[in-house]
């Protein structure tokens, strides 16, 4: 892939992508079919940093032929559900064939609106203006592990599931993993596939499980097809997907939710599609236990007052977008911290903002950015 480092930041009011994953680079090639040039600036020396730096094991839970993006579909070779790998290759292959204008090593710290532009404060001391920018800094910016009381007793390994990259460091050990999100559920089915010896998963809020493939129709139509029905409706047909396809596993200490399904996703809880957890726990392999409260004495001590000593706790916990230090000053997110707008949506207070990337929908994130990548671009090009 091309240096393009060199490449001449003047003035010339640009629309300044931040971020070169794939919601950036999604917006800069749908900008540049338009005819609207747009400059990617990203602080790694790459891109489609955080792919890269996720777990062996990773494939996409969307369809290859849902998760292209605009202009450039994703190669047949890489079968159903793309690899991590494959991603990548992807991601670089799609910046080359755009031509797109990518800057690295470049991080913005803060943005603010001047007169109708807009002034990015950049790595190096630079002092950007565009005519708008595009925040693509990604969902899985900052990863977040709980302030537990007596965190810092324990003697064990301790990590965020963004540091786990395989289970072979783990082989005959004992892992206790946090959090029953994908990336938690997935963690322990491999680990447990892969020789640890004993696998908890801490569950705070019992998880839907979806297949992520029923007799080859896959999770994501159904979430694309339900996206806009009546949130009773979807709960109800969930209920009764999840009895004919999900075997019942309360008995295995993973009972089924109460809360409906499409209840969940609107509270931001998106259901484990499973690539190996529903036989793991009926195996015995993995053990769902109780959430973690706190360490003591270099044992963890679980919400039903056990106390266990793994060998290492592994914290599938989610991250935080971390925009508050960029564009907090302008009022534009809510009280979690996301934007209060995304796709073509502006903010009527910051004018000129975009934002994509930051939301997980039933129906596929990189179907949704190549979305809103399109919608962004058919509003700055008016």
């Amino acid at each position: 892939m091309p240096d393009h480092r060199a490449i001449d930041l003047t003035n010339d009011r640009p629309v300044y992508v931040i971020g070169a994953g794939p919601g950036g680079l999604a917006v800069a090639a749908a900008l540049r079919e338009r005819g609207v040039r747009a400059v990617v600036l990203e602080k790694s020396d790459t891109v489609g940093a955080s792919w890269r730096g996720h777990y062996d094991r990773l494939h996409l839970h969307t369809t290859r032929r849902l998760s292209g993006l605009p202009g450039l579909p994703m190669p047949r070779r890489f079968g159903r559900w793309v690899s991590r790998d494959d991603v990548v290759r992807y991601l670089e292959k799609y910046a080359e064939f755009h031509e797109l204008e990518l800057v690295t090593g470049v991080e913005v710290s803060r943005i603010e609106p001047e007169g109708p532009d807009w002034v990015l404060h950049a790595s190096g001391g630079r002092r950007l203006t565009g005519r708008a920018v595009v925040v693509a800094t990604g969902f899985n910016h900052t990863p977040r592990v709980p302030d537990w009381p007596g965190r810092d007793t324990y003697t064990g390994e301790l990590l965020h599931a963004s540091a786990y990259r395989s289970p072979s460091p783990y082989t005959g050990k004992d892992v206790l993993v946090v959090g029953v999100g994908n990336t938690g559920a997935e963690i322990a089915a491999d680990l447990a596939e892969a020789g640890a010896s004993r696998v908890r998963l801490a569950v705070r809020t019992a998880p839907h499980i979806v297949r992520r493939s029923t007799a080859g129709w896959p999770a994501q139509r159904t979430g694309i097809l339900v996206r806009r029905l009546p949130v009773r409706l979807v709960d109800a047909a969930g209920r009764l997907l999840a009895r004919i396809a999900v075997p019942d596993l309360s008995e295995h200490g993973l009972p089924r939710p109460e809360a409906g399904l499409y209840t969940r996703v609107r509270q931001g809880a998106i259901p484990v599609q499973d690539v190996g957890l529903i036989d793991a726990v009926r195996s015995g392999t993995v053990e769902p236990v109780a959430a973690v409260e706190s360490f003591d004495d270099g044992k963890v001590v679980l919400a039903d007052g056990s106390r266990i000593s793994p060998d290492a706790v592994i914290a599938a916990t989610g991250y935080h977008r971390a925009l508050e230090p960029l564009l907090g000053h302008l009022g534009v997110l809510d009280d979690r911290g996301r934007p209060s707008v995304h796709g073509g949506r502006t903010p009527r207070e910051a004018r000129g903002l975009y934002f994509t990337g930051f939301t997980n929908p039933i129906s596929g994130m990189l179907r949704e950015m190549a979305l809103d990548a399109r919608k962004i671009a058919k509003a700055l090009s008016k």
